[in-house]
């Protein structure tokens, strides 16, 4: 019997509207409401006085690029660099080599998360045969195969007609669709946002209409199906209101916002370091004050990575020609915590909610609680400690951080999965054989 008590921190439990300073039980990987005399005495004990103990972290928006790409990260690597977070659930994108479009990829993807991740992994399915946009995956045998959601992440469905079966399809498995909004036609060539910075570097202008237009068609279809579809990673103003008005209409869509989006402004591609080059790209300060407000109002209820490791060779190029993408989960709690909290615009308890209740909820997990008899995953943080990002430091492969040398403030200590710890806040510490 492993027994698990961690004492005098301030939990703050969003699922359960619980936020005061206590203490948390496990018995067995599984939350407990109470110890018997005879379980403290044989209990591993935890202090968590002045720390915050929340439900483990939800990312439902990550690249671990296996199979066919380990050079740049692999499960597990990116499932210690999840632990390293305070991420003890993950989803992953499907654009691997070959891409998930079938339940011989999933199996394997699954096969290797039971032998190599130390975090709860839970795979996505393609919404297209090689998400090449022409014809639809099997969307069944996916969702036998314990896919948690469809999604062609990476690249956008740019057929209509094709994405509307793809959606029906989905609705009908009760699959939620997850799409990448973005206008093929209006981003040919584009290494960024088009712009003042984008004129200025001589660098191809990516519109924001780009991705406005793709999430409009997206809330069409939401409309006129019935189906649930989730804008990953927004980072446009027109795109947020737009999400937020069909959301006063009661239509099943759903977006979710990137700390980078909410942290940076297309102004930091000035030196043309490509661990600023991702997509959807940096865009204006309206941009990120929209993306940062609608996290607080609920517009956007869901806050993910797109956790996108390259190796430093592949993004040691010009700007232009360098891979999109920035890494993120072992950086993640830290800056949200900088943009949303410590700047006095949500309260932790709501804060945590996009980070752990509402992701969960998306997928259906079962994550991101601490109510009695859940899987004991847990997070125990300072939100005042100081730390200077060292990517050299990172359980990931990659070190494409574009917080690289910067001080954040906001450190996990503890990352505990069905109340064994993984991470004690320097190292990770591999769980048992059982």
């Amino acid at each position: 019997m492993s027994i698990l008590w961690i004492k005098n921190g301030r939990v703050i439990d969003p699922a359960n509207q619980r936020d005061a300073v206590g203490d948390v039980f496990a018995v067995d990987g599984r939350i407990v409401a109470e110890l018997s005399a005879e379980q403290q005495q044989q209990a591993e004990v935890i202090d968590a006085g002045g720390q915050i103990v929340c439900p483990g972290l939800v990312d439902v928006h990550v690249h671990l690029r296996e199979p066919g790409q380990t050079h740049k990260e692999d499960i597990r690597s990116g499932s210690r660099a999840a632990a390293a977070g305070g991420f003890t659930t993950i989803v992953c994108m499907p654009n691997t080599s070959p891409v998930a479009d079938n339940s011989g990829t999933i199996e394997r993807i699954r096969n290797s998360a039971k032998a190599n991740s130390i975090v709860h992994l839970y795979p996505t399915g393609t919404l297209t045969v090689g998400m090449k946009g022409e014809a639809l995956a099997p969307i069944g045998s996916l969702k036998q195969a314990k896919v948690v959601a469809v999604t062609d992440d990476g690249k956008c469905v740019q057929n209509n007609e094709l994405m509307r079966r793809a959606v029906e399809y989905a609705h009908m498995l009760d699959l939620v669709v997850m799409d990448h909004c973005q206008d093929d036609t209006l981003t040919k060539g584009a290494a960024m946002n088009e712009g003042e910075w984008s004129m200025r570097l001589g660098l191809t202008g990516w519109p924001a209409a780009a991705e406005d237009i793709i999430i409009a068609r997206n809330i069409v279809l939401a409309e006129t199906t019935g189906a649930h579809i989730h804008m990953q990673h927004v980072s446009t103003k027109g795109g947020v209101e737009l999400i937020r008005e069909a959301k006063k209409r009661g239509i099943r869509v759903s977006g979710e916002a990137m700390p980078h989006h909410a942290f940076f402004t297309d102004e930091a591609c000035k030196d043309y370091n490509p661990n600023f080059k991702m997509n959807p790209p940096l865009r204006t300060a309206e941009d990120r004050e929209a993306v940062i407000q609608g996290v607080i109002d609920g517009a956007l209820e869901i806050i993910a990575t797109d956790h996108a490791p390259h190796t430093d060779y592949e993004k040691d190029c010009e700007f232009d020609k360098a891979p999109f993408g920035v890494i993120g989960m072992e950086t993640a709690l830290a800056v949200c915590l900088e943009v949303w909290h410590h700047s006095g615009f949500l309260e932790l308890p709501a804060l945590l909610q996009r980070m752990t209740e509402q992701p969960a909820k998306l997928v259906g997990l079962p994550a991101g609680t601490l109510s009695p008899d859940a899987v004991a995953d847990v997070c125990i943080f300072d939100p005042n400690e100081r730390w200077t990002v060292d990517p050299l430091k990172f359980q990931s492969k990659s070190m494409n951080c574009p917080w690289n040398g910067m001080t954040l403030r906001g450190r996990v200590k503890h990352t505990i999965r069905a109340g064994e710890r993984i991470w004690d806040g320097e190292q990770i510490l591999e769980p048992s054989a059982s």
